[in-house]
């Protein structure tokens, strides 16, 4: 794992405050009611969140790890990565530390291909996992519940911090009134104030009302995945209720590391979880994040 291949960006972050302004106006576009701040952020330890840190500061920092090339056309399956060997390699200390976001389910694990959560953090040699993972089951039917492993598989988009609290972003938005999602409304503000600069943002938001299209990777397919259409044919989509939980990772701008632009993966204590890509019910949606940004930005095990 110490041997995989790591490219090292150190990033030059804007304050808060001045992000803050800059997501603010493209909100206001995208939903009727918008509103970003910079906060202390609760307790993310405590419900809606239910993470496994308090907070998102010290030392903030992203990695992109693997991609989608190990998925498809066909699945690499020597690419299984240990998210606590993954963080030595993005220079966090092993003394305390905390990670979240979204990555591709350990199939070495489950049994299966699956989508993954990570949320843990360490300290003094104690792991406090509160990973989850959703499945398709042989039903048909999508199961998310806790996996206790820090182990995942061909991809993942990870925020790592210390863990502490701290300002944070804290951005509320609801009733959707454009076609671009939560995600994609910040990352549109971020890439019209700062261009080609690199701006990496990592968090979780709450979508605590309405409900949100989500997909969840069945088991591998027997035969190759090449176009986009196969791929879409072949994933499992589903509309799952609120509250779910999300952890995302985004970035404004590809510095040439052939990173993945936007990760969110969503969790729930109901059963229900996946892949976010938007809302369903844009009249009553509501969504509420703390978000931080990163300092270093990591590509580790490029395809």
């Amino acid at each position: 794992m110490s041997e995989l291949p790591v490219q090292r960006i150190d990033l030059e972050p804007p304050p808060l405050h001045e992000l803050s302004n800059s997501i603010k106006n493209e909100l206001a576009q995208n939903f009727e009611s918008a509103s970003v701040s910079v906060e202390q952020c609760p307790d993310l330890r405590q419900a809606p969140y239910n993470l496994a840190f308090a907070g998102l500061c010290g030392s903030p920092r992203i990695a992109d790890v693997g991609g989608q090339p190990n998925l498809a056309p066909t699945p690499d399956f020597t690419k299984k990565y240990d998210l606590l060997n993954i963080t030595k390699l993005m220079e966090m200390p092993e003394e305390q530390g905390a990670l979240l976001g979204a990555a591709a389910g350990p199939f070495h694990v489950v049994g299966m291909n699956s989508e993954l959560m990570p949320n843990l953090r360490w300290e003094g040699g104690e792991v406090v996992n509160e990973t989850h993972f959703a499945k398709v089951k042989d039903d048909g039917s999508a199961l998310c519940e806790k996996l206790p492993s820090h182990f995942c598989a061909l991809m993942a988009n990870l925020f790592g911090s210390a863990g502490l609290p701290g300002d944070a972003l804290h951005i509320t938005a609801s009733s959707r009134t454009s076609t671009l999602n939560f995600t994609e409304a910040i990352r549109t503000a971020l890439q019209d104030a700062y261009g080609t600069r690199t701006i990496s943002l990592g968090g979780v938001f709450l979508i605590s009302k309405g409900k949100a299209k989500l997909h969840i990777m069945p088991d591998f397919s027997t035969t190759p995945l090449v176009t986009d259409e196969q791929k879409q044919e072949w994933l499992r989509f589903y509309e799952m209720e609120a509250p779910l939980v999300c952890l995302s990772v985004l970035h404004s701008h590809d510095p040439g590391l052939d990173l993945r632009i936007e990760h969110t993966h969503c969790f729930s204590d109901h059963g229900e979880g996946g892949h976010y890509h938007y809302d369903t019910t844009p009249e009553e949606v509501q969504y509420e994040g703390w978000f931080n940004v990163a300092e270093v930005l990591y590509r580790i095990d490029r395809p």
